[in-house]
């Protein structure tokens, strides 16, 4: 079991739609730690922190269009080693 590090930006409707708070359920369920926030060319940006097939996982629910009043029309992402460790997942303001 490996821990990794996974940042996605989701691009969309992802914006005032309740997108942050239903990734952070999802992430908060597959034992994940990180953030989700909004960015300001109206994409979201997800750091997942966490054993691999979790963050897969959750990459994978992103991907198939997260929550039911979104509407994600693509995702990006990369590896990501942050600066620091988090403890829980959050939502970044």
């Amino acid at each position: 079991m490996s821990k990794v590090c996974t940042i996605a930006w989701v691009h969309g409707v992802v914006q005032g739609v309740g997108f942050r708070y239903s990734t952070q359920r999802e992430a908060v369920q597959l034992g994940l730690t990180g953030y989700a926030r909004n960015m300001d060319d109206g994409s979201v940006e997800v750091l997942a922190c966490g054993e691999a097939e979790q963050v897969d996982k959750l990459v994978a629910w992103l991907k198939a269009g997260g929550p039911r009043s979104a509407r994600v029309d693509k995702v990006l992402t990369e590896p990501h080693q942050p600066g620091k460790e988090y403890v829980n997942f959050g939502i970044r303001y």
